[in-house]
């Protein structure tokens, strides 16, 4: 019996580690989250004079909402675990108001994060093809570098693996990419009503430039970044709108999550990293110890029973005959009695 369960416990945790948790672990389809990052100081565009001003902050809010619907829909038509995330990057100036937004839906698989391709795939309402990660690494991300895909170019290139840190006391992977100078569409919903984005740069003959560089810290085991970082600048160049002027900059600052946006972060995360070692880790090593363990328990009995000899089995037979053994000139050995017996 202990042998069985000595088999049982030690095949059940390869089971648990390489089947049962790429088939449990998966991103739930109605996740939310909203973050808020900042740029203290920053270079900011006033387009009613056209020109760039030093401003005390700007603020990005960035919201995911998981589309369950749509990620039902998707999932029966490609028979796969798929997530829907709408995204809204809604970006403020100093005085709350709106500078630009620009939504996203982004369409992934929910246990790999690869990317899934359906209509309704949209970046500011331009549809895309995205290719790598966006938003979130793998379950298990590696050391090595990812294809991640950049929403303001429409395009992916790689974010490189630069190192292990340790943030907030955690372990994690950090991740960096760099965009160059590309000439990018405008925003469809411009800070001043009126303005047809789809036509500004026809008629102005101005057009829209940009360059990142964006930072990554991610927690390895669950694939979440628990900080971000973007050194971001765009640009106007050329065409009537400016004046004659070459270029002028539209914003320009250095993009940091609000730190109690990172505490939050890091609090959620390192909850979820415990259910994921959980399944990948902690369960299929004790498993595996308690198979070991009752093995060697069942192999030490197993021996025991098969030793000769022992207690119970009477006294020995020591001319194996069945009789008992005799001593000096032929009488029956026995245990000296009393004096004088």
């Amino acid at each position: 019996m202990l042998l069985s369960f000595a088999v049982f416990f030690a095949a059940l945790a390869p089971v648990l580690r390489w089947y049962a948790f790429p088939q449990l672990a998966k991103i739930p389809p109605g996740l939310y989250q909203e973050t808020v990052l900042e740029a203290r100081p920053a270079t900011l565009l006033r387009y009613d004079t056209m020109r760039a001003e030093r401003v005390e902050k700007v603020t990005i809010v960035q919201t995911l909402r998981g589309n369950v619907e749509e990620s039902e829909r998707i999932g029966r038509r490609t028979g796969r675990d798929v997530v829907v995330w709408d995204s809204l990057s809604h970006v403020q100036g100093p005085d709350g108001k709106t500078v630009s937004q620009i939504p996203e839906r982004y369409i992934f698989d929910a246990h790999t994060q690869a990317p899934v391709h359906a209509p309704g795939e949209m970046v500011d309402g331009d549809p895309v093809r995205r290719e790598g990660i966006e938003f979130k690494w793998p379950f298990l991300t590696e050391k090595r570098d990812y294809a991640y895909f950049d929403a303001q170019t429409r395009t992916s290139a790689p974010i490189h693996y630069r190192g292990t840190r340790t943030f907030r006391g955690l372990e994690v992977y950090y991740f960096e990419q760099t965009v160059p100078w590309t000439r990018v569409p405008y925003p469809k919903k411009m800070p001043i009503p009126g303005i047809d984005a789809a036509t500004l740069e026809e008629r102005t003959g101005t057009t829209r430039w940009y360059t990142t560089t964006r930072m990554f810290w991610v927690e390895p085991v669950t694939g979440a970044p628990v900080n971000g970082e973007e050194i971001h600048t765009e640009e106007l160049r050329g065409g009537s709108l400016l004046g004659g002027r070459d270029r002028v900059t539209a914003f320009s600052g250095h993009v940091r999550m609000r730190e109690d946006y990172v505490d939050r972060t890091v609090a959620q995360v390192s909850s979820q990293r415990g259910l994921v070692l959980l399944l990948v880790s902690r369960l299929p090593w004790t498993f595996l110890g308690l198979g070991a363990g009752l093995l060697a328990v069942s192999l030490l009995l197993e021996a025991r029973s098969r030793r000769p000899g022992g207690a119970g089995r009477g006294a020995p037979d020591r001319h194996g005959d069945g009789t008992p053994g005799r001593g000096e000139g032929g009488a029956p050995d026995r245990e000296p009695g009393p004096a004088g017996a």
